[in-house]
């Protein structure tokens, strides 16, 4: 049994999985972070960490695996407790037992359970669709720094003997302080004529839009009799989701493609990041999902995954 399997379905909704006499497996969630060296920006994640002492059964595990291979709850429990047995002995062995999507667990040297958690998948579904991005350094600082040394060698100066030949600079100054004064008022005038002339046309568009309605307006005295359409539609709050899309026109080719392929496949709406979500079918009982989960992963997408949620 490939026990990893069944803890990564759980780690999308649980922040704590347990395994029985070994240790759980916890989540947490981190805000989007910017690497300053590398100008990177990465999104929202959960952070995954080991407790070897937390090994209690809470049945979640066990609850999950009847649930997807059709068997007892009693049945799964032995199952896990079989495999736990083969991973300590693997553990004691001195290997490094590697957890697909999670991480990497071996013995440190004071006989603890040390774990190196794995980044190639985020267990935050609210981030789903969201990568890595590097943005180019902002330099306005040098900018404002290669001015300011211009400034030291080349200052910008009027001496006394060119104020005395140059009186024709004040009136200039006056001329053109005139002109501008001048040209705000002219420019003043005619806005305010503009305003007025289009209010007029405006109330004249409005009442020959008035008289046309008058005239268009109409009684149909034999109405075509009413249509009945029977619409079927999915309910439920178990959705297997087969994607999220940044443009909606992507989103609607998946649905088609997927219509094609004969799933009942429909758009179940935008997350918080602007994804549009995509989803193979909309289930009411959540067993039925499970299974239609665990078939779609075998034939179709091994990273579909299940959405809990109500929508409106």
């Amino acid at each position: 049994m490939q026990l990893e399997h069944y803890i990564s379905d759980l780690l999308y909704r649980y922040e704590c999985v347990a395994v029985p006499n070994f240790g759980a497996f916890l989540s947490q969630r981190i805000s989007a972070t910017v690497h300053e060296s590398t100008n990177a920006f990465y999104p929202p994640k959960k952070s995954l960490a080991f407790n070897e002492q937390i090994q209690t059964n809470d049945g979640l595990l066990a609850r999950y695996i009847a649930d997807v291979e059709n068997i007892s709850f009693e049945t799964a429990t032995e199952k896990i407790a079989k495999r736990v047995k083969s991973l300590k002995s693997h553990l004691i062995e001195g290997e490094t037992l590697a957890f697909e999507n999670i991480g990497d667990l071996k013995l440190n040297s004071e006989g603890k359970i040390a774990f190196s958690p794995s980044y190639h998948l985020n267990y935050l579904t609210d981030a789903f669709g969201l990568s890595q991005l590097v943005s180019p350094a902002v330099t306005r600082e040098v900018y404002k720094q290669e001015v300011e040394a211009i400034e030291k060698v080349i200052p910008i100066t009027v001496t006394a003997e060119k104020r005395k030949t140059k009186h024709y600079l004040k009136y200039a100054a006056v001329a053109f302080i005139a002109l501008t004064l001048s040209g705000f008022v002219v420019s003043h005038y005619h806005m305010n004529d503009i305003a007025a002339q289009n209010e007029v046309a405006q109330e004249e568009a409005s009442a020959q839009l008035d008289s046309k309605i008058q005239e268009a307006t109409f009684i149909i005295s034999n109405p075509l009799p009413s249509a009945t359409l029977k619409v079927t539609k999915q309910t439920g709050n178990y959705h297997i989701v087969a994607g999220a899309f940044r443009v909606e026109a992507n989103s609607d080719k998946k649905v088609e493609q997927l219509k094609a392929e004969g799933f009942k496949a429909r758009k179940i709406g935008v997350n918080r990041y602007g994804l549009h979500q995509v989803a193979y079918a909309t289930y009411e009982d959540r067993f039925e999902a499970l299974s239609a989960l665990n078939a779609v992963r075998k034939t179709s997408n091994s990273d579909a995954w299940l959405l809990v949620k109500q929508l409106d």
